[in-house]
């Protein structure tokens, strides 16, 4: 592995002053789990890594006056898992979070790590998506805030700009009742890469016409996690067996997928259908419908 310097940083305007310095020769480092793996391989060559794990509330998960939900950018990916107020407000994020890796790999892969990596199969994404969640970033004109969402900008690439970092996430309050499913496919059972994964969110409505409101994030079958706005819609109005299957269809419809060691475009498109089924239809049992 190629040599670099160490610098733990005291403050965020440290870090932010030696990220802006160094701009694209200096990285954060909190988990570094795929961080090292890409250096030692020769994809990255910082000169610089600056730790900025233990800089306050980075390692924190707190419940906020405007009953949203802060987690520290630090925070491991088994310690959000745990947290009780992400097991019970939260369980979509949870059920996510425990498919990344191994186990032994969570207790160091943190959930920003897992975002500012920007890969398309990130498992936290579609569920931070589902609850609208929020990146909180801090950088040299001081904290701006955009959706997970936009916070993704491509294959590798995102919204953070020169000397900035992500400092936490934010997840507003889940609608009242909302119950949801996360389903992943993999080459092996346990803590491979997703071929793909999608996330499904369905809560009471009376206002639609199926009795219920959905978001459905799809992962790894685009260069972003992205929404399948039209199966959303599609639901909304029927969820009768031919209206789930329109739905998973539509949601089919919306990926994007590519050829790649791990599959074929063809294999995850089918595969998109088949777990969005899926996923709906463990949302519409536990919701009683």
């Amino acid at each position: 592995m190629q040599a670099f310097d160490y610098v733990k940083a005291k403050t965020l305007e440290e870090a932010s002053a030696l990220l802006a310095e160094h701009n694209g020769d200096a990285r954060p480092f909190a988990g570094a789990t795929d961080l090292l793996i890409r250096i030692e391989r020769g994809f990255l060559h910082p000169a610089k890594m600056v730790d900025i794990k233990n800089l306050p509330g980075f390692r924190a998960i707190n419940a906020l006056d405007n009953d949203w939900l802060r987690i520290g950018a630090a925070v491991t990916m088994n310690e959000v898992v745990i947290h009780r107020d992400v097991e019970s407000r939260y369980p979509l994020l949870a059920e996510a979070c425990q498919s990344v890796a191994s186990y032994q790999l969570r207790n160091r892969a943190t959930i920003g790590g897992n975002i500012c990596n920007a890969s398309p199969a990130a498992d936290s994404a579609p569920a931070l998506i589902c609850y609208g969640a929020e990146a909180i970033i801090h950088g040299p004109q001081g904290e701006r805030r955009v959706t997970v969402e936009d916070f993704f900008q491509g294959v590798g690439q995102t919204a953070l700009e020169r000397g900035e970092l992500l400092t936490a996430i934010e997840i507003p309050p889940p609608p009242d009742g909302a119950v949801g499913r996360f389903l992943k496919l993999g080459r092996t059972t346990v803590g491979d890469i997703s071929v793909m994964n999608v996330a499904v969110l369905g809560w009471p409505d009376e206002n639609a016409a199926s009795g219920a409101s959905w978001r459905i994030v799809l992962g790894s079958v685009a260069p972003t996690p992205i929404r399948a706005p039209q199966a959303e819609k599609l639901l909304a109005g029927d969820t009768s067996p031919a209206g789930i299957e329109a739905a998973a269809r539509a949601a089919a419809d919306t990926a994007r997928p590519i050829d790649d060691i791990r599959a074929s475009a063809a294999y995850r498109t089918d595969m998109v259908r088949v777990y969005t089924r899926r996923g709906v239809e463990h949302v519409l049992a536990e919701l009683n419908y």
